[in-house]
């Protein structure tokens, strides 16, 4: 089933509803600022998923007002101005949390990918579905006053082997910032990296290349190295850091930040976030994190309706309170900052994305072109081995993707079924539809073609100006999810067989 996206007619009804509680922000070269006072902002945040661990399903707290009332109090006392919530979904009613927040004047940042809904570094793909639920958080999120900000992928690269991953982060940010424009907001989409001494640079440059539609409009760091009291701005490596973010073009902040090494934290880096080490560079940051799980960073214990003040808790509220940044303002600020050339690519230099990214996901061209398959796969039943595919002998090109040398076939955005659907057809074609062909083991099956031909699939456009909706109405990153939870990550819609499946057939 399609998820059909929002009317513009919708949303605009949405804004009519809510009550301007807090002031927007806008950004200007490489600095954020409070659009009505002209004030620079800098982010006091903090990284927000309670009840991330009490459950295998994906727990939206901005949907779950028992959750909001519970926290708010702490939020509040904590002086925050500013979440992260790594973990939502375009599903249900969030319009009492997000009013508490606004009302509180905390802004929040929204981490787009889910554990279910993401780009799977192993094995990386970018399809019609992931855009549509991308589309349609936009959709749901886009009509609050306080959401400032979405994050296309966190760490999605996170290792000298799996950089090709980004190419496909990259324009998933560039299609959810044209689908943005389209609806006539203007809220930024970024990106969130860990420290990687080895990728550092290349990963930076690379979100911060290119054309302005496929530009990161800002970039996030998710940064554990000052660990304790002895350490400092110097021995931890923040300055490096810093160093390398110098005559940035687009804001800069820590969309991470905490080690927790020596316990209790108490949180010595925060005096140079908000102290003349950081602001000329940096915007803030937020901690990691709210919540008190297992890896021990929580600033609450939370159980049911009730939360607990931890170690750390104090120790946090007392060192945000004695800093008060001092920036410049939007009148008086002349950017000077300096976009980017591209990494080079190859094993030599560490990075094999291609600055030359994957084709937007269009639905209408993958209808069109299974209109055109006269053997299919039946609906999500593909074959869970690869037996069935060991002999085949045929060109994949059209389903397949290499982003290092930036080569994407003109159906590889399709969904993982109608990818499998075009390898079994292919197949099929190159038997002559002889009995048996059309078989893999009881997961495919004959049907008849109503076009003769894919001639005109490619021309195929969305309806939608932002290009795609989704066509799995389910709700289900490690793209998307905290950094230090469990790291586990599917691809959008694409069972394990047909991840199989694919792989077999991209092979010969």
């Amino acid at each position: 089933m399609r998820i059909s996206i929002a009317s513009s007619a919708a949303v605009a009804l949405g804004l009519a509803t809510q009550a301007a509680a807090i002031d927007p922000l806008v950004i200007k070269g490489s600095k954020w600022f409070n659009k009505k006072t002209g004030a620079q902002f800098f982010v006091k945040g903090v990284d927000y998923q309670p009840d991330i661990t009490s459950t295998s399903q994906i727990r939206d707290p901005l949907a779950d007002t028992s959750i909001c009332t519970r926290d708010l109090p702490f939020l509040k006392d904590l002086g925050v101005n500013a979440i992260r919530v790594y973990q939502t979904e375009p599903f249900g009613n969030h319009d009492a949390c997000m009013k508490m927040l606004s009302d509180a004047g905390i802004y929040v940042m929204l981490d787009l990918s889910t554990p279910t809904y993401t780009i799977n570094r192993s094995s990386p793909s970018y399809d019609a579905d992931l855009l549509g639920y991308y589309q349609r958080k936009v959709d749901t999120f886009g009509q609050y006053d306080n959401v400032f900000a979405f994050i296309a992928g966190n760490e999605a690269t996170n290792m000298v082997n799996n950089t090709d991953t980004s190419a496909y982060v990259k324009a998933a940010l560039r299609d959810v910032k044209a689908y943005i424009k389209s609806k006539d907001l203007t809220i930024p989409v970024g990106y969130a990296t860990n420290d990687d001494a080895d990728i550092r640079w290349q990963l930076q440059t690379y979100f911060d290349c290119g054309t302005e539609a496929e530009q990161a409009d800002f970039y996030g760091v998710n940064l554990y190295e000052w660990c304790g009291e002895t350490a400092t701005f110097e021995t931890s490596g923040y300055v490096n850091v810093v160093k390398n973010f110098t005559n940035w073009d687009v804001p800069v902040l820590l969309t991470e930040y905490g080690c927790n090494a020596v316990k209790p934290r108490t949180f010595p880096e925060i005096a140079s976030i908000y102290g003349p080490d950081m602001t000329g560079t940096f915007s803030g940051g937020f901690v990691y994190e709210y919540v008190e799980e297992d890896n021990e960073y929580g600033l609450v214990s939370v159980s049911g309706t009730k939360g607990t003040k931890t170690a750390d808790y104090d120790n946090f509220k007392k060192a945000l309170a004695a800093v008060s940044p001092k920036g410049v303002t939007i009148s008086g600020y002349t950017p000077a900052g300096k976009q980017q050339s591209c990494p080079s690519v190859g094993a030599a230099y560490d990075w094999m994305a291609s600055s030359k990214l994957p084709p937007t996901p269009s639905n209408a061209t993958c209808d069109c072109m299974m209109k055109s398959l006269s053997c299919v796969s039946k609906l999500k039943a593909v074959p869970t081995s690869t037996k069935d595919l060991a002999s085949f002998d045929i060109d994949c090109g059209d389903v397949s993707t290499d982003a290092t040398k930036g080569v994407y076939g003109k159906y590889s955005f399709c969904n993982a079924v109608e990818r499998v659907s075009w390898v079994m057809n292919a197949w099929y074609v190159e038997q002559r539809g002889v009995d048996g062909s059309c078989d893999f083991g009881g997961f495919a099956e004959t049907t008849k073609a109503t076009l003769s031909d894919d001639s005109t699939c490619s021309d195929q456009k969305d309806s939608s100006s932002g290009g795609s909706s989704s066509k799995d109405s389910s709700e289900d990153s490690d793209s998307g999810s905290s950094s230090k939870s469990s790291g586990a990550s599917s691809m959008a819609a694409l069972s394990a067989g047909a991840a199989m499946v694919i792989a077999a057939a991209v092979m010969f």
